[in-house]
């Protein structure tokens, strides 16, 4: 981190990085004449529900994504992921069923199976399977767009007859805006679906997080920086961010008076985890994104360093 950092504004991106690729790193490494050095420290901790990956596998291998198995209708029409770690439980399970080497897992995922999927990096992790299965929906971004994609997609290539199933591999933290959406009574039978959660993995606060945190950002002001962003994508972690960097009063677990001027300087995703540092701890971070999206939280931070009339260098 140190000879990655030397010369450039470290970003320490408070996630666990994207595979195959990472959109914040793409983005960070490249933006404002490559003045930024990314670096990512994971706060969660997933851990797969084995149970979950094994009927998920069961689904597959006995034919339940395949309509013509059971008289024109699987038993799951469709799958949905909105996070990263579904998509890699997923990746999980057909890769293993390919190294068997005994099953066609194109024919068990066939192209009439949707993939529904929230954002490009959920989708990317879907493709490099390779399968035939139509990927969509990354454009829609969030949760609430994506149901309504869903809505409308769904309901057309089953016209004349009832939705199938989908399923949906989710983590034990989740909102329930696409199940409700989908299941609503106030839709149209033609247009209601029927929708099965599959926990497939349980989120965590990292046990490490707080020391590699610590030496990382203290790892990068040893060698010079003089500035340092953080950028934090939910609640968890916040206090231990806050702990951190010596800006939480042990008493009163609220934030300390700081100066405007500060050498490591806070950016929040959104609004959500915003109020939350606010309402928590007292603490109100230097930027929020307009956008959920690492084009909005670079420009929120190109931004706070204009109005602020800092310069790279400062």
């Amino acid at each position: 981190m140190a000879e990655q950092s030397r010369g450039r504004t470290p970003v320490l991106l408070l996630k666990t990085k994207s595979v195959p690729t990472d959109t914040y790193e793409e983005l960070f490494l490249t933006v404002d004449d490559h003045r930024y050095a990314p670096v990512f420290v994971p706060v969660l901790e997933h851990r797969f529900k084995r149970d979950a990956l094994r009927e998920v596998r069961e689904h597959v291998t006995r034919r339940g994504f395949v309509p013509e198995s059971q008289q024109g209708r699987a038993t799951y029409g469709a799958l949905i992921f909105t996070s990263q770690r579904a998509v890699e439980a997923f990746i999980e399970v057909v890769e293993g069923i390919r190294e068997e080497g005994t099953l066609n897992v194109n024919a068990l995922l066939p192209e009439s199976l949707p993939l529904y999927v929230v954002g490009p990096a959920t989708a990317r992790g879907l493709r490099a399977l390779g399968l035939p299965c139509p990927i969509l929906g990354e454009e829609t971004g969030n949760g609430e767009a994506l149901a309504a994609f869903i809505l409308e997609h769904y309901s057309r290539i089953h016209a004349g007859t009832s939705n199938p199933p989908i399923l949906f591999m989710v983590g034990d933290k989740r909102r329930d805006i696409i199940p409700r959406t989908l299941q609503s009574e106030e839709l149209d039978a033609h247009k209601r679906t029927k929708v099965d959660e599959l926990v497939i993995y349980e989120t965590g606060e990292m046990q490490s997080f707080k020391t590699n945190f610590s030496a990382i950002w203290k790892n990068n002001a040893g060698q010079g920086s003089e500035r340092q962003w953080v950028v934090v994508f939910s609640p968890t972690g916040c206090q231990a961010m806050l702990e951190s960097l010596g800006l939480l009063d042990a008493e009163s677990g609220k934030a300390k008076p700081v100066a405007n001027r500060r050498d490591i300087l806070v950016a929040t995703i959104g609004p959500t985890t915003r109020d939350y540092l606010i309402n928590e701890f007292d603490f109100t971070p230097d930027v929020c994104a307009e956008k959920p999206s690492p084009e909005g939280i670079a420009e929120g931070i190109k931004a706070f360093t204009q109005n602020n009339n800092w310069s790279h260098d400062r």
